[in-house]
């Protein structure tokens, strides 16, 4: 079992790791749409959360790596279902023709007011 940490993504906010690689598979932690040079949520709403988060999640991955497409499942957590759709548009560009399983799930609250998380599950 190894670690995995990039300077390219937000350093965790609480204790726990960026990702856990555990041959074959590698666990990652939800990732926000922080920017990983200021540590602030992104400004644009839903939409460029979801981006930064995917670009998090892929930085990630990227350090292990990975890339979006070894990705087996996936859980989206939306604090309003409205965003659901714009989410999904984001979503399906970053993943394109890899469609991993994924749960989508309404939360009350996510951290820093985050409107969108997003983690993963690989395989290399």
């Amino acid at each position: 079992m190894r670690t995995v940490f990039t300077h390219a993504a937000p350093a965790p906010i609480g204790p726990y790791s960026q990702a856990i690689h555990s041959d074959p598979f590698l666990f990652c932690s939800g990732q926000i749409g922080l920017d990983p040079a200021t540590g602030e949520l992104v400004a644009g709403g839903p939409a460029a959360q979801a981006e930064r988060a995917l670009t998090n999640l892929s930085e990630v991955l990227h350090e292990a790596g990975l890339e979006l497409r070894h990705v087996l499942k996936t859980t989206l957590y939306l604090t309003r279902m409205s965003d659901f759709t714009v989410v999904n548009e984001v979503y399906a560009r970053h993943f394109g023709d890899a469609k991993p399983a994924r749960s989508t799930v309404a939360v009350a609250e996510l951290p820093r007011g985050a409107l969108v998380e997003i983690d993963a599950i690989a395989r290399d």
